[in-house]
């Protein structure tokens, strides 16, 4: 607190008049950088599509911002903005058939899931550029010993753990899309089932 209050100009006991302590400040830091991008508030076309343009979004804020994905988390959303990114995505749902408690479910669900993502692309950094997963292809291929390892050999034969030739940048970085879809799925499969009663 002492070093943000200087570099503000303030004294300490001065900032403390404005918030309680680094945890309150954080959590403001946090909702003044989360703001919910407007093509949010546009209908979705189904609610898969409204559900990956949502994690789409938090993904972008969550790059940008990676220092949010290091905050402990202290409890459910509580200001403005974690409250409205909650509510686009719970909107996204609506004519599921889905009780509203496997809606929350599911928005937890997929927003840990964002947030889990994002942290582990902060955690490996340079290491998910597309120079370094190629090097880390080639160096499984020089280690995965056909007897020792014949699932592994036969996925890197196969060249899971390699990015197309001449994929943007973009596309060759640690990439979410692959578990979103299995959750999406597993989503579709219960609105098909019809349940919709809660849990």
């Amino acid at each position: 607190m002492a070093r943000v209050a200087e570099r503000l100009g303030f004294t300490t006991m001065a900032l403390y008049r404005h918030v309680r302590g680094k945890q309150e400040l954080l959590l403001l830091m946090l909702d003044f950088v989360a703001e919910v991008p407007a093509e949010l508030d546009e209908p979705a076309a189904d609610w898969r599509w409204g559900l990956r343009r949502w994690c789409r979004a938090q993904w972008e804020m969550l790059r940008a911002h990676s220092w949010i994905v290091r905050l402990p988390i202290t409890g459910p959303p509580v200001t403005p903005n974690q409250l409205a990114w909650t509510d686009r995505a719970l909107a996204v749902l609506r004519g599921t058939g889905l009780s509203e408690a496997d809606k929350a479910g599911v928005v937890l669900l997929v927003a840990n899931y964002m947030h889990s993502s994002a942290r582990l692309g902060a955690d490996l950094g340079p290491a998910a550029s597309g120079e370094s997963i190629a090097a880390h292809s080639a160096l499984l291929g020089s280690l995965a010993d056909a007897r020792r390892y014949p699932a592994l050999r036969a996925a890197v034969d196969a060249g899971a753990f390699d990015y197309p030739a001449g994929a943007p940048e973009e596309e060759r970085r640690f990439d979410y899309s692959f578990g979103l879809d299995r959750i999406l799925d597993g989503v579709e499969c219960l609105i098909r089932s019809g349940r919709g009663g809660g849990r």
